[in-house]
């Protein structure tokens, strides 16, 4: 299959699946299509089991691997995905959140990456440096299944920014620490081994570059759309910077998910106030909003047909059900250390510990993370896990989440 007709399967089969889910399951959209897909995919693999001459599982597999998950999220996807999400959070409620937001994108990912490293490596004898690497790729949260149901909760607006903001700064930080722990894991051939003041530097080149790279193209597009009042026009630029700015920031070496971050919120708070009309600002809000729930239908769909790209074994699923626990683990700590270290100089809303931890659903950029690390006899594992908690966070997780969410974080006036 060439690029546009696997383009065209993914999209029939997103809205085939959605539908089978909005008359059947009723499930969240998102989740509903992850079940549907991954039950079609398990199905497919017994047929195969039952009947081998069939061999529709290594047709669907090799079609599975051709795709490339990997590169489709982390060089296409992600961008829209992150200035999407940001494009709808107000500047103004996170400076409320920021010290929150800060400590759990930061030292909440260095704590979920150690935990959880450590805790595998000690568990499987992987290497400790590999296990971190490991670490850092399933400490990125993607509560974009869960924000739409915890909205349907209630919950104080503190908490949904804190929710949002955080996941949207721990998708680029956690990347970034990936980029780092891999590179030390994994050296390329003829790459020297990076020191302390080197991985400080890397670091800071790539959070920071990417956030100064936002904020000047978010600047630059701004400007520009204050001089115009066309709203298909100004739809078009929103476009341009989510799409060229991500490549670019790939090209310069900086986070791009940090930069489409930075770049959504400089739209969605200064661009809509200032750079646009009544009726543009409807516009671009209804196009992205339409470009994240495409977007994450399609994403979801492909996680579930991801199972075809794993290999599965005892061992590795036995880890693996560890593993939900330490990633569960590593979450409360990355949730509950910066909550615990600011309470005594700001409230919080109720419930807000195991809401967070509950709630910070593991996703796509994982499982594609996973997928971009070289070829190595841990590999398999890693993935393995990488998986099962995946699907365990998305299903489990975000289908009772809205529940808990309703029980321990409702102010008292809502109970």
């Amino acid at each position: 299959m060439n690029i546009l007709q696997l383009t065209s399967l993914i999209i029939v089969l997103a809205g085939l699946f959605g539908s089978i889910n909005y008359l059947f399951l009723r499930l969240p959209g998102t989740i509903g299509i992850l079940v549907v897909a991954l039950f079609a995919s398990l199905t497919i693999i017994g047929i195969d089991l039952v009947y081998p001459a069939f061999a529709i599982d290594d047709m669907i597999r090799s079609t599975v691997m051709g795709l490339d998950f990997s590169d489709a999220l982390l060089e296409g996807m992600l961008g829209l995905l992150l200035f999407a999400g940001a494009l709808h959070v107000k500047v103004s409620d996170l400076r409320r959140e920021w010290a929150v937001v800060a400590l759990m994108a930061t030292l909440g990912v260095g704590l979920s990456t150690a935990i959880v490293g450590f805790g595998f490596s000690w568990i499987t004898g992987m290497p400790l440096l590999i296990a971190l690497v490991f670490g850092a790729l399933i400490s990125p949260t993607d509560p974009v299944a869960v924000l739409g149901v915890l909205r349907e909760a209630n919950l104080p607006k503190s908490l949904e920014t804190q929710i949002a903001g955080e996941s949207l700064f721990n998708d680029g930080v956690g990347y970034v620490v990936f980029l780092v722990l891999a590179g030390l894991a994994f050296p390329a051939p003829g790459h020297h081994e990076l020191d302390a003041a080197g991985i400080t530097l890397l670091f800071l080149q790539e959070a920071l570059g990417g956030a100064a790279l936002g904020a000047v193209l978010g600047w630059l597009v701004f400007r520009l759309m204050r001089r115009i009042d066309d709203y298909a026009l100004e739809v078009l630029l929103t476009l341009g910077l989510a799409f060229g700015g991500y490549e670019l920031a790939v090209a310069l070496h900086v986070s791009a998910p940090i930069m489409a971050v930075v770049a959504g919120l400089f739209i969605g708070d200064t661009g809509m106030t200032h750079g646009m009309s009544e009726q543009t600002r409807k516009y671009v809000d209804h196009f992205w909003e339409m470009v994240d729930e495409i977007l994450n239908a399609v994403l979801f769909l492909m996680i579930g047909f991801e199972v075809f790209a794993v290999t599965f074994s005892s061992d590795a699923l036995l880890a693996s059900v560890f593993a939900i626990g330490l990633a569960l683990l590593a979450r409360l700590a990355a949730v509950a250390v910066p909550v615990l270290l600011l309470r005594p100089f700001r409230g919080f809303a109720p419930g807000v510990i195991p809401i967070m931890t509950w709630g910070g659903l593991k996703g796509g950029i994982s499982v594609a993370l996973a997928l971009s690390l070289p070829d190595s006899e841990w590999k398999p594992l890693i993935l393995t896990a990488t998986y099962v908690i995946v699907v365990f966070s998305i299903i489990v997780q975000g289908l009772t989440v809205a529940r808990l969410a309703q029980k321990v974080g409702r102010e008292p006036e809502l109970i």
